[in-house]
């Protein structure tokens, strides 16, 4: 498993290193305040990156959090003299 872990890390670096070398024209990023200069190749992997980011936030936001919440309420109820919790309807019908 550790082998693999290792091409995987290898070959996104190598794919980060082509990206990088083959986009090397100088951009302007005009924020609300300021401005970066950086270079084409390095916005892209940083948007590919920030994207990533926000979209597992959003997946752990949406779906982990509120079955983590469920899977709680369950244990409570498994417990002996516990009251149990009442059950909300989802908005998730499945299909």
């Amino acid at each position: 498993m550790k082998a693999v872990r290792l091409l995987i890390l290898l070959a996104v670096l190598v794919g980060g290193l082509v990206i990088g070398s083959l986009n090397s024209q100088p951009v302007d990023v005009s924020l609300a305040f300021w401005a970066l200069k950086t270079t084409s190749g390095i916005a892209i992997i940083v948007s590919l990156l920030l994207g990533a980011l926000v979209g597992g936030g959003l997946v752990v936001a949406g779906m982990v959090v509120p079955l983590y919440a469920k899977l709680r309420r369950a244990n409570k109820a498994a417990v002996p003299g516990a009251v149990p919790a009442p059950q909300t309807p989802s908005p998730f019908d499945g299909r």
